[in-house]
């Protein structure tokens, strides 16, 4: 088989369960047509339960602590970022692109860094600029693209930013952007926005790859990575997406009732500690990222909301995949679905993602589709979106430039013998994010899971095949001493190439 073209499509905060294919009532089609076509594997986990060091694991194909970016407000190292999957696949004679939301570099920053992506220091790049990043030969980016935080207005931004303003009415769709075109019952960051489906950031990424894929790739094959900021709050999706999904007939969540009995300390203590910092970056954080109970009502219009983001993103999807067949190279691509991690969305009573790694947040979609990747398969064995890099240089004949923490999931995809034993997740929380320091460790085999404060010593252990729902907390039970034995011996399999706590350069 010739290498294959590589075309990676991420969403931001997308659970793995939240497709129609799942049994979940939201409309998903073109997504649900991806998983018939290709494999789905349904143990996937994020590496970190946050944007930045989440996103800059997928592309170095490392743990956190290792990368360096273990938490919001960290920027990932160009030296180390360069050596990423694109940087690799590029050594190997690919053509590189990105499109859409990156969040490798900090974008609220304290002082002007110099990145593309920090606000304060996007005006210094020129209309002209379109990369190199990061390994990708060529980028097309939007900055933050979440709208509690509204596009920049030029020479601030970067590519869909200057694009949103060109033809002088920025100003009149960030007002769109920002009002409610009907009740949503009180319910906390969701409205029903007034911007124009064709301005909305979601159309923007599709439109911007769709157009290098039919007028600006080379001959060589492609590693391409699509990026949608979206199913992120605020729930925001614009009309008549937003209600495409009658709230009243939303799947609610099992167990939403907010509870701290029986769970670690750090669970009640990040959501009423002060974080640390400038007190207006404390603010902000506060009434960005922590969203009290909301009451079943509300929640029906989050969930619907939501859904509505996601089907958005499912039609711009769509709209790549016919590309990909017009074009006449859709049998030579591979295609993987994919999210930075996922988002409680009411389970346990909590909402967005924070340090407690219940599978809602945990487990992300990984679905593939392309030549040589069965039809129909499915593989739940636990497996990371740190296994993408290696994957994508198995199939693309290419050499890591650097250690790699996943390995390929080739052998999980075209054999049934290849078993996985674990994934793992890490993330080293800063005080000014909840107001505790954090130093977590999650183990996930294909039944168990254990997640670990290498500070505290305190943690949670949960059988996921008996108590899917994670009501009953095992640790230190004498009972399941066997199994916790078993899970830290998993947990301390960690490579020995952690790089020393970083210094945040803003918030995120």
């Amino acid at each position: 088989m010739s290498r294959p073209n590589i075309l990676l499509i991420s969403a931001d905060q997308h659970r793995a369960d939240c497709f129609g294919f799942e049994g979940r009532s939201i409309k998903t089609q073109h997504l649900d047509r991806l998983a018939a076509d290709g494999t789905h594997f349904s143990n996937c986990i994020t590496p970190t339960v946050v944007c930045q060091p989440a996103r800059a694991s997928i592309l170095t194909g490392q743990l956190c602590r290792t990368h360096g970016v273990h938490d919001n407000g960290i920027d990932l190292d160009p030296a180390i970022g360069e050596k990423g999957f694109a940087g690799a696949m590029s050594a190997a004679g690919y053509d590189t692109a990105y499109f859409g939301k990156a969040h490798f570099s900090t974008y609220h920053t304290f002082e002007a860094t110099g990145t593309p992506e920090c606000l304060k220091s996007s005006a210094s790049y020129p209309d002209t600029w379109n990369g190199p990043y990061m390994g990708f030969d060529h980028v097309e980016l939007m900055l933050v693209g979440h709208n509690w935080f509204l596009p920049e207005k030029p020479p601030h931004g970067q590519h869909y930013e200057r694009w949103f303003y060109s033809d002088g009415k920025g100003d009149e769709k960030n007002a769109l952007y920002q009002e409610n075109a009907g009740d949503t019952k009180g319910a906390a960051q969701t409205w029903h926005s007034k911007l124009p489906v064709a301005w909305h950031n979601s159309t923007w990424t599709a439109d911007r790859t769709i157009d290098w894929l039919e007028n600006s790739r080379g001959d060589s094959p492609f590693c391409a990575w699509v990026s949608f900021p979206d199913p992120h709050h605020p729930f925001d999706a614009p009309e008549p997406w937003s209600r495409l999904h009658d709230p009243a007939e939303v799947d609610l969540p099992k167990n939403r009732v907010r509870s701290f009995e029986g769970r670690p300390w750090w669970h009640e203590e990040v959501l009423t500690a002060e974080p640390t910092g400038a007190k207006k970056d404390a603010e902000v954080r506060k009434s960005y990222s922590r969203i009290a109970e909301q009451s079943d009502e509300q929640l029906r219009e989050i969930i619907a909301n939501t859904y509505g983001q996601i089907a958005l993103i499912d039609h711009n999807v769509g709209r790549i995949l016919i590309a990909l067949e017009e074009a006449g190279i859709a049998d030579d691509t591979i295609v993987i679905y994919i999210s930075d991690h996922g988002d409680w969305l009411g389970d346990h009573g909590l909402i967005l993602k924070g340090p407690m790694h219940y599978e809602g947040l945990l487990r992300v979609p990984m679905i593939m589709r392309g030549p040589g990747v069965p039809k129909g398969k499915k593989v739940d064995e636990p497996v990371s979106t740190l296994d993408l890099g290696p994957t994508f240089f198995d199939y693309g004949e290419a050499v890591a430039l650097q250690p790699q923490h996943g390995e390929t999931l080739r052998p999980l995809i075209e054999t049934e013998e290849a078993t996985r034993e674990f994934a793992m997740n890490e993330w080293e929380l800063l005080p000014t994010r909840a107001g505790v320091a954090l130093s977590l460790r999650t183990v996930r085999t294909k039944t168990h899971k254990l997640t670990y404060d290498l500070r505290s010593k305190a943690g949670e252990l949960y059988d996921l095949a008996s108590d899917p729902d994670e009501m009953q907390n095992l640790f230190d039970d004498p009972a399941h001493k066997d199994e916790q034995d078993y899970l830290m011996e998993l947990l301390h399999k960690r490579p020995d190439d952690m790089r020393p706590i970083q210094t945040q350069v803003g918030m995120a």
